[in-house]
């Protein structure tokens, strides 16, 4: 399976980006407030018990990016998340039953390939784990990513990879497909800036 950056998956789908920017021109700030919320979301099962389950979610290195400072299974703590120069963001772990639930909230984010940049800051990545028999169904939310965002289309089949793909394989397994640490296009200097000023 190719690994889906966000990087290609802009320039494949700039074309749909661009046509989806002007259309929203169209929608006057009433209706486009008045809409009804939407979200991403996708579910997969697990051939693992909850808690097996629940613990390599919360392994975000482990299946979504190795470029990740901070711990990612601790309840109150933040950590940065980035691809290159391309997506920066902050997350907090705000939420986790064992076996049950993980919710995580981006608290800042930047985006370099939107008219909008923080496009995912106040969203949630909610996963929610049910027991059937000796598998496990998972129900991954992104809570505020909506069809009308800018970079849907290109947060959609990344995400459609990330849980279908690597995370699934790595509950199997213990190795998924995340994004390797940053090599060559990386802007080091920017990186660090945008972590300690924000």
């Amino acid at each position: 399976m190719i690994r889906i950056h966000l990087v290609l998956l802009c320039s494949i789908l700039s074309s749909s980006c661009q046509k989806e920017a002007h259309s929203r021109k169209d929608i006057n700030s009433t209706q486009y407030i008045n809409m009804p919320q939407q979200h991403y979301s996708t579910t997969i099962t697990a051939d693992k018990d909850p808690v097996a389950t629940f613990n390599a979610i919360a392994n975000l290195r482990g299946w979504w990016s190795e470029q990740i400072d901070g711990r990612t299974d601790v309840v109150g703590e933040t950590f940065f998340y980035h691809y290159k120069d391309i997506h920066l963001c902050k997350i907090k772990l705000i939420e986790a039953s064992t076996g049950k639930k993980l919710v995580y909230e981006v608290t800042d984010n930047h985006f370099s390939f939107t008219k909008d940049p923080e496009e995912w800051k106040g969203t949630r990545l909610v996963f929610e784990l049910t027991n059937k028999g000796d598998k496990t169904n998972i129900r991954f939310t992104h809570e505020g990513l909506a069809a009308q965002h800018e970079c849907y289309e290109v947060c959609e089949e990344a995400w459609n990879n990330y849980i279908h793909e690597s995370l699934l394989t790595y509950i199997h397994t213990g190795k998924g497909n995340p994004n390797p640490k940053d090599g060559e296009g990386y802007n080091a200097k920017l990186v660090t800036k945008w972590k300690l000023d924000n």
